[in-house]
């Protein structure tokens, strides 16, 4: 009796520390939030590569714009807040312009997941759950959710999350929204780290920023970065900065992980190579951004980071060309994302 009392008892917020060689990661059960992690230099030196706080408060108070949180149901923007599925139209909050982004105003970043289990010993792991109940945000059915991070390899941390309709099809698109700094969180912006993207087109937006349907060539554009450059070398061309949606078609795989992105930075050497299964990538960088006080009273301002946001496509829901995102009953969404990181000779 006292387990199931227990069971219905609300999880509270904690941090988590995983260790393995020299990478250090301290996640939260609030939101499956990645604060902070620790990765060697070229010279071995460590430094926190990921944007956030000292504190859990700012990311439960509102003052955090989606730091090292896992968003959903829908990662994105989904166009006016609505969409049509098994000929019923459903409505969700509008928190975008006139648009619905990551989930609504209370998606999967700004909720107590539950601590399903936790593994030290070779490979470090730590597996959060959510049960997001039908009708929340406005989206249809029961969901079962996990996200387990893993230590899982020579500087190398997995992310594998899963979802379970339990009795209506409904959209799913997780996405982790971290804000990525190699050169540190605290050292200013990221307009001189290179990048090469494993993606030969990108999804062009209108000016609420959805898509427009069209799948546009990148070849020849400021969006090329099949070739390793540096991101402040074409980010003035992109009115705003990047936040745009990458086809992910082109890479090499490796254990049914597609290559998405290549990230360096000069000054320490570090290099994150991210794998993933998704379909797309949100290439964020950054751009509003505007003197965020984070953790060791860093500020961060405008391009302090980049988030790597693979994905569905953006507003898939009412996009009949892209990719379904729609997941039944009997069905499970599966999204894997492994972050490899070392050093450029």
């Amino acid at each position: 009796m006292a387990e199931h009392q227990e069971l219905q008892q609300q999880p509270e917020p904690q941090v988590f520390e995983l260790k393995k060689g020299d990478l250090q990661l301290k996640v939260t059960n609030w939101g499956a939030t990645i604060t902070s992690l620790q990765v060697p230099d070229a010279n071995g030196n460590l430094a926190d590569v990921v944007l956030g706080f000292d504190s859990l408060t700012p990311y439960m108070d509102g003052s955090s714009l989606y730091f090292g949180c896992i968003v959903g149901r829908v990662a994105n923007r989904i166009k006016n807040g609505g969409f049509t599925l098994s000929g019923q139209h459903y409505s969700l909050p509008i928190n975008n312009g006139p648009n619905t982004l990551h989930g609504g105003k209370i998606g999967f970043d700004k909720v107590v997941w539950k601590v399903e289990e936790r593994k030290d010993g070779e490979n470090p792991s730590v597996k959060f759950s959510y049960h997001s109940h039908d009708g929340e945000q406005g989206f249809p059915g029961d969901l079962d959710v996990s996200a387990t991070y893993t230590l899982s390899g020579n500087l190398e941390l997995r992310l594998d999350m899963e979802a379970v309709p339990r009795n209506k099809p409904t959209p799913v698109s997780l996405a982790q929204h971290t804000y990525w700094n190699l050169a540190g969180h605290n050292s200013g912006d990221i307009l001189d780290h290179s990048v090469q993207i494993w993606g030969s087109h990108v999804t062009p937006v209108d000016e609420n920023l959805i898509p427009t349907g069209e799948l546009l060539p990148i070849k020849g554009t400021p969006f090329d970065f099949t070739n390793e450059k540096i991101v402040g070398s074409t980010i003035n061309e992109v009115p705003g900065g990047y936040d745009h949606n990458f086809v992910l078609d082109c890479g090499e795989s490796m254990d049914g992980l597609k290559h998405a992105i290549k990230v360096e930075d000069p000054s320490s050497s570090r290099v994150l190579d991210l794998w993933t299964n998704a379909p797309g990538m949100q290439f964020y960088t950054g751009n509003f951004l505007d003197g965020v006080v984070g953790k060791g009273g860093a500020v961060y301002g405008k391009h302090a980071g980049l988030c790597l946001e693979t994905q569905g496509f953006p507003n898939a829901v009412n996009q009949a060309n892209f990719p379904s995102i729609i997941v039944s009953p009997g069905e499970v969404y599966r999204h894997t994302m492994v972050y490899k990181f070392s050093v450029h000779n």
